[in-house]
């Protein structure tokens, strides 16, 4: 087809996510290899973000081609009712790589249906029906999974789709914390609120989070929080569910965020990097202890694509692919120097509020005033459709080559874990260079 003709059909017959639909204007993408993928005028583009934090393992990954195409050959689909190779060989690999204890898997096909799994598995489970989430957090569309979620996609659709018991709590977000208070005199106190919560409600199913939160900030905690969660959910006997569809196979140089604090959730959700995002496969694993609460008991759950043995089988090859390139270390040792360089860039911008990561896996909060760290831009402008700064300085990088999310006042920059130390330096040139777009407006009340 003619790619005039293609973007034509494409934005007269298709919803695009998260936004109006009017005006909208897409690349069309023809082809990806690498870190990079190419528009159809033969324009190259540095994939400064894993497009939604997903390619992992890069474009073009021939190991886990070659799954696909040998599943498909072997056995494309099998009712889930049934058992597959696949099914036996993924689950023995998760049982390698994931947190120790979690190991009854559920299968599913988006990180959004892992946590709609989580959520009625918790509630069922457990007998009771209030979740406590978030504010700054996103753990999907559906109708729990975005009842749980904090951010602006939950009130933007709050009056049509909401499925009632989200409590809310404090974000551990030290550069705008909840309290006002400064770590580590702070207390975690973030923290503690949480104990005094669950204190006072009661019917509580579970408390689900992103143990690094994604879209909304890449917000690392304080070394003592997670571990202080995972003990004051155990003390009011509420299960602990752990969003790792972002932050998980070696996003932040583990396979799971959790790791690094270890700490075992009673419930984990994934996707995205599971297979490098090569076919849509979502997970969720939970305990024994969880899965034989349905032993005699009906489990009410379940979906045709459930245990897909094309989603699964390039699992497997992406596991594999992990270890053989050494891309849980690559991601330690290249996220120190990603944090470091943006931290120089952070000097001479004073639209930067603050820089932070984990891995491969930062953000660059952007500020209309530094010292009061006034953003550029807030939810309520995202949602009426105002011109945010962050999405200017995206598209300044996007004329030179360089793709990299924005959302609502900040970056995310998340390249594939096999970007290479120029590719990773070309893409901050071309981010220091647009960074005077912000720059320009600080101190501008417009």
């Amino acid at each position: 087809m003619d790619p005039d003709e293609a973007l034509r059909v494409v934005r007269e017959t298709n919803y695009v996510t998260w936004r109006r639909q009017g005006g909208w204007d897409p690349i069309l993408v023809t082809r990806a290899e690498g870190s990079r993928f190419w528009d159809s005028s033969g324009k190259e583009y540095l994939d400064l973000s894993s497009q939604l934090m997903a390619t992992n393992l890069g474009h073009g990954n021939e190991r886990v081609i070659a799954a696909i195409a040998d599943q498909a050959r072997h056995l494309a689909y099998a009712a889930p009712g049934f058992a597959t190779e696949a099914r036996a060989t993924l689950s023995r690999a998760l049982g390698g790589v994931l947190p120790k204890g979690l190991n009854r898997y559920f299968f599913s096909t988006s990180g959004t249906e892992a946590n709609e799994a989580a959520l009625k598995i918790a509630r069922a489970a457990t007998g009771h029906q209030k979740v406590l989430s978030r504010y700054r957090s996103y753990h999907g569309a559906t109708a729990a999974s975005i009842s749980v979620t904090g951010d602006l996609r939950r009130k933007a659709i709050e009056p049509l789709q909401k499925v009632p018991g989200t409590v809310f709590a404090p974000d551990c977000y030290c550069y705008r914390c909840p309290f006002g208070l400064t770590y580590p005199d702070c207390g975690v106190a973030c923290a503690e609120y949480v104990d005094y919560q669950l204190e006072h409600e009661s019917d509580v199913a579970a408390m689900i989070l992103e143990p690094v939160v994604g879209t909304n900030g890449v917000l690392i905690p304080v070394p003592e929080y997670l571990p202080r969660i995972r003990e004051i959910t155990k003390k009011h006997g509420v299960l602990l569910i752990a969003d790792e569809v972002m932050s998980a196979w070696g996003r932040v140089g583990e396979w799971f965020a959790v790791d690094h604090w270890k700490v075992q959730p009673d419930i984990l959700t994934t996707a995205k990097g599971i297979t490098g995002a090569y076919v849509p496969l979502g997970l969720t694993a939970t305990t024994a202890a969880v899965h034989d609460e349905f032993r005699d008991r009906y489990f009410p759950h379940g979906h045709t694509y459930e245990a897909h043995p094309l989603t699964l089988g390039p699992a497997v090859a992406a596991i594999e692919e992990y270890r053989r390139l050494g891309l849980l270390e690559k991601s330690r040792r290249e996220g120190e120097y990603l944090l470091r360089r943006l931290r120089e860039i952070q000097e001479h911008h004073v639209s930067v509020g603050e820089v932070r990561g984990m891995g491969l896996f930062a953000a660059v909060e952007l500020v209309r005033d530094r010292a009061h760290r006034t953003p550029f831009n807030t939810e309520e402008d995202k949602i009426a459709g105002r011109p945010l700064v962050a999405d200017q300085v995206a598209a300044a990088m996007l004329k030179e080559g360089v793709f990299c999310v924005s959302w609502v006042s900040h970056l995310v920059v998340a390249p594939p874990l096999i970007v290479t130390r120029e590719e990773l330096d070309h893409g901050l040139e071309v981010l220091d260079r647009a960074l005077a777009v912000a720059d320009a407006k600080v101190g501008n009340p417009g």
